[in-house]
């Protein structure tokens, strides 16, 4: 097994963590209207991405929780949740995220009703999840080998949860591994369900809702509800990092 902490340098953590401080809500939040998704370019350089890959073999006081998919219905494959205290990497850009989405969070919020009410940094939304019993973590790796998909689902964990997530895929598609594409489907009022696959390469966010997001109609703005998956990986080895930014009940 290897250490959490020793696979990932400190020293190289600070151009990674700006990169993704220098995303514009803007943009991202005009892509998830767009298209609703919004996909980065690659901010994680390879060699990080093996390193966050390899955290899926450390010491078992890195997970809080390992899911066999098929017990439970969920497709074939398996992923873990980290546990307190998060790999430092993986905190920095769980909060370095967050602090580029909760605008976009807010400003959806205004458009469906609701009172903009999230915090503009991350420990803030912690503690609010906190205070409903929601407590711990779930930034997730996942792992998928040939045969493995996930069903469509939202990660919602609780009454509190944030209305974004992100997902960093670590391997090369058409590379490292045929398949295994991120969809997610829409579903609109009194319309069929329309199914969007997401062109992540390695080292790219996507970033996708949680649940649903507004939409312009004609009585003004409707709720689009929004599940994601991931398609039948044919060949190699398919890793990830689930960045949910409300903590588990």
């Amino acid at each position: 097994m290897i250490a959490a902490e020793s696979a990932l340098p400190v020293n190289a953590t600070r151009p990674l963590i700006d990169a993704v401080a220098a995303l514009e809500s803007e943009t991202i939040r005009e892509g998830l209207d767009r298209e609703g998704f919004f996909i980065t370019a690659p901010l994680i350089d390879a060699a990080t991405c093996a390193q966050l890959a390899q955290l899926y073999i450390a010491g078992e006081e890195t997970f809080r929780s390992t899911v066999t998919m098929a017990r439970h219905g969920f497709g074939r494959g398996e992923y873990k949740y980290f546990a307190r205290p998060l790999p430092d990497l993986v905190a920095s850009l769980r909060r370095a995220l967050y602090e580029r989405l909760a605008p976009v969070a807010n400003a959806w919020d205004v458009r469906l009703g609701r009172a903009a009410g999230w915090p503009a940094n991350h420990d803030s939304a912690v503690a609010r999840c906190a205070a409903a019993g929601q407590t711990r973590p779930t930034p997730l790796m996942l792992r998928y080998g040939p045969g493995d998909y996930n069903c469509l689902h939202q990660d919602l964990y609780g009454e509190i949860h944030f209305p974004l997530q992100a997902i960093l895929l670590l391997d090369r598609p058409r590379i490292d591994f045929d398949g295994g594409e991120l969809i997610f489907v829409e579903q609109r009022s009194r319309r069929q369900s329309t199914p969007i696959v997401l062109p992540l390469a390695q080292g790219a966010f996507g970033v996708i809702p949680v649940k649903e997001r507004p939409v312009k109609s004609l009585r003004g703005t409707a709720r689009v509800q929004v599940r994601h998956g991931v398609s039948q990986v044919r060949r190699g080895l398919r890793r990830t990092l689930g960045m949910i930014f409300h903590d588990a009940a």
